[in-house]
């Protein structure tokens, strides 16, 4: 089946063994798949499913890209990016009050020229989006919406193609961690594994969401997503792993998980990660490996899904700084 796919992602993008910090943790042999990466806007997972979304927005004849998000959303500022790049107008549904100093992602957004639309309270971003497309469809601006991270059965098919792109690289690890949130990212990494027959096992640490709405929502997405292959691959909700014990704070809510596994990342082996996706599924990591989940002689690779511009939101600065600068 032929696949509608722009090509502008860095790819493939390297993995890196981490010695370092598995000697600091007394854990299995670590790597790191770099999707931080990735090329666009500083990188991150996001561009991977936005080569095929931007591809099916120009196949509608799309003149605008409209996507939704918190404050610091690393989707939109990547969707913000990829208008620039291929000539769409672009509108930004975001969770939060307009800060008085724009910051981190927010700044990027308006620097790629997106206009934003602020939303109070996250109630209310799904009425308000859709408002926004159908005004946008109103004024003929020819509107394509993207969903909340990229997140549907055709930028599921980003990380379908990343599976196969690891088995390429020809690295075998026993398992891969990441964040999982919109799911995404998850369900192509399901379909990649089935398709490609990659061997270890995919888990992924919840920012927010509870494990049964993930197996659910996921092994669905997957399905979907493996319809667009031209594929129909079954996918049953206990097929997914995912662990939600890691999330009980809130999207966004610093532990002080989050800042420990940061600075670990960091002083270990130089590798910066950020504080509400990459930081909580590498605290979840830590712990796992602290508590003995993962065997000695097995292998882990940590899906680096990118967002280190929000390091630097003014929401996060000061609790951050706090809590991974001082001496250890």
């Amino acid at each position: 089946m032929n696949i509608s796919r722009l090509h502008f992602a860095h790819l493939p993008t390297p993995i890196e063994t981490l010695p370092r910090l598995s000697d600091a943790l007394g854990g299995p042999r670590l790597l790191v798949k770099r999707d931080d990466q990735t090329g666009l806007a500083l990188g991150g997972n996001k561009t991977r499913k936005l080569e095929f979304l931007v591809a099916e927005a120009r196949e509608q004849g799309a003149k605008t890209l409209i996507s939704g998000g918190a404050l610091q959303s690393n989707h939109c500022r990547q969707t913000a990016a990829a208008a620039a790049r291929f000539g769409f107008e672009c509108i930004l549904v975001l969770t939060g009050n307009e800060p008085e100093q724009s910051s981190a992602n927010v700044f990027l957004d308006k620097l790629f020229g997106a206009e934003i639309v602020y939303v109070a309270e996250r109630k209310d971003r799904d009425r308000i989006l859709q408002e926004t497309f159908d005004r946008a469809a109103n004024d003929g601006m020819k509107p394509y919406l993207v969903p909340y991270g990229g997140s549907s059965a055709t930028g599921a098919l980003g990380y379908a193609f990343a599976i196969q792109e690891l088995v390429e690289q020809n690295i075998h690890a026993n398992w891969i961690v990441f964040a999982t949130s919109s799911g995404g990212t998850h369900a192509g990494l399901l379909l990649g594994q089935r398709v490609f027959g990659y061997k270890g096992k995919i888990l992924g640490i919840s920012i927010d969401e509870s494990e049964e709405w993930l197996k659910e929502h996921v092994s669905a997405l997957a399905l979907l997503a493996g319809e667009k292959l031209g594929k129909r691959v079954e996918f049953t909700p206990d097929e997914v792993l995912a662990n939600a014990n890691y999330c009980s704070a809130g999207y966004g809510v610093l532990t002080e998980a989050e800042p420990e596994a940061i600075r670990l990342f960091a002083r270990h082996e130089g590798i910066l990660l950020d504080p509400v996706y990459t930081g909580r599924a590498a605290a979840g990591m830590i712990d796992l490996i602290r508590k003995g989940f993962f065997k000695k002689d097995e292998s882990v690779l940590f899906l680096h899904t990118g967002g280190q511009p929000a390091l630097f939101a003014a929401e996060y600065a000061n609790k951050m700084s706090a809590a991974t600068l001082e001496p250890h």
